[in-house]
């Protein structure tokens, strides 16, 4: 069942003759509950389309529809309930607020909903559970290692519990062990049915997808 559906998507940057075409006519379906690799080498447009996957960045034309829903098509407000409701992030420099606990980290998404702050305490409890680090839930960023803080960044990106996890360059900076204990915690989540779609620049990778794309020059180059 497609739960993503990418139509004609162009995106173009600059202006009057210094344009340059970061993506081309991108096609592309992706089944809920898929693992999925976008791969290329640098500036291929990967990361851009998984922006605009994301709902971060507009296509410069097409369409974008997620769950029958046109995501482009909302406005502003609208749109930030969305990705709100439907879509979690994990980044390679983890992002995480260097004041605040590893469960204050987890807590911020749920900042802006209008659940108690017990509940929200208890929610964010759980997923650093099933990250492996609830023990670790009152120690700042610098008091964890690179490993585990990208386990709380993940444990951000589901605590809301959104149907799309996307992941941009999450092992880059991680040795082979600690990449190796990420790509295994993603396999988990999604046997438990997150769909997640992961840039990445590394064919070892693929080993834990369950399909990849390669980008070369803004165009979809091989579909395996």
């Amino acid at each position: 069942m497609s739960l993503i559906k990418v139509c004609e998507v162009n995106k173009s940057y600059g202006v009057g003759d210094k344009i340059v075409e970061a993506l081309s006519n991108i096609n592309l379906e992706i089944n809920q509950g898929e693992f999925l690799a976008l791969m290329g080498p640098s500036g291929s447009g990967k990361s851009t389309l998984l922006s605009i996957i994301g709902g971060l960045t507009p296509p410069t034309s097409g369409t974008l529809q997620i769950d029958d829903i046109d995501v482009y098509a909302l406005d502003s407000e609208r749109l930030a309930d969305f990705r709100h409701e439907y879509v979690g992030f994990v980044f390679q420099q983890y992002q995480l607020i260097p004041y605040l606990t590893a469960l204050e980290n987890v807590m911020l998404p749920l900042a802006i909903t209008s659940r108690p702050g017990k509940e929200q305490r208890e929610m964010a409890l759980t997923v650093l559970d099933k990250v492996g680090l609830r023990s670790k839930s009152l120690r700042l960023p610098n008091q964890l290692s690179g490993g585990e803080q990208n386990r709380v960044a993940i444990a951000r990106a589901i605590v809301n519990r959104p149907a799309i996890i996307f992941a941009d360059e999450p092992t880059g900076s991680l040795d082979s062990k600690t990449a190796k204990e990420l790509l295994e915690l993603f396999q988990t989540l999604n046997k438990d049915g997150l769909t997640i779609i992961m840039v990445t620049h590394n064919e070892e990778n693929l080993a834990w997808v369950n399909r990849a794309i390669y980008i070369r020059d803004g165009v979809l180059a091989q579909i395996p």
